[in-house]
């Protein structure tokens, strides 16, 4: 089956502003969703931006608020008023989560899903074991045991590995698809994706030097 590469963070706003459209994009063209979650902030560090805590009231509002706000409307779905309360928490354990479940052979398209709504509606913190144990429970999966397989080193090992591949291939943030080895950055692209999986570009990712 064809996949789309799929390079998030369990806690990105845009990626849960776009996971929805995403599922629907996947069911449609019969594309399997091959996840990959990184560790965002090392991969926006690697890129060159400025780091999320040193940018400008400005860019903060209108990126991470006004945004926000507007692509919720857009899509039709709820969001917090304000940035979730743990945001700035560690976000390996929700991560390697993740990671835990592709392991033991899960189809994470729901637990991500709801990982990003809980964080992004519900205000859990995505570093605490419990809020992790109760997501998983309303995708009836069993959170306490992906919570441990996610402390294992292969799992971690996954992760870094993740990271290290998006940076080679310039993913600037989350969320960035891949369709066919052509990189679309952004949830405001997934039209762009489902045309790409349908009739690819003219022209080729990355740019020939």
């Amino acid at each position: 089956m064809s996949k789309i590469e799929y390079f998030y963070a369990g806690y990105s706003a845009f990626a849960y502003l776009g996971h929805a459209e995403l599922l629907r994009i996947s069911a449609a063209t019969a594309w399997e969703i091959d996840h990959r979650p990184v560790d965002l902030r090392a991969v926006v560090a690697a890129m060159g931006p400025s780091k999320f805590g040193t940018r400008s009231k400005p860019h903060m509002d209108y990126y991470f608020g006004r945004e926000i706000e507007r692509w919720a409307e857009q899509r039709g779905i709820p969001v917090l008023a304000q940035t979730p309360t743990h945001h700035s928490n560690d976000i390996t354990r929700s991560n390697c989560m993740l990671i835990a479940g592709l392991v033991e052979g899960i189809n994470i398209d729901a637990l991500s899903h709801e990982m990003l709504r809980a964080h992004w509606v519900d205000d859990y913190d995505v570093d605490n074991p419990e809020d992790l144990k109760k997501i998983a429970a309303t995708v009836d999966l069993d959170g306490e045991a992906l919570l441990a397989r996610g402390e294992a080193q292969d799992v971690k090992d996954i992760y870094e590995a993740n990271t290290r591949e998006a940076i080679e291939r310039s993913v600037f943030g989350s969320p960035t698809y891949f369709v066919g080895g052509d990189m679309f950055y952004g949830q405001d692209h997934l039209d762009m994706v489902e045309r790409a999986i349908r009739k690819p570009y003219a022209g080729s990712w990355p740019r020939s030097a």
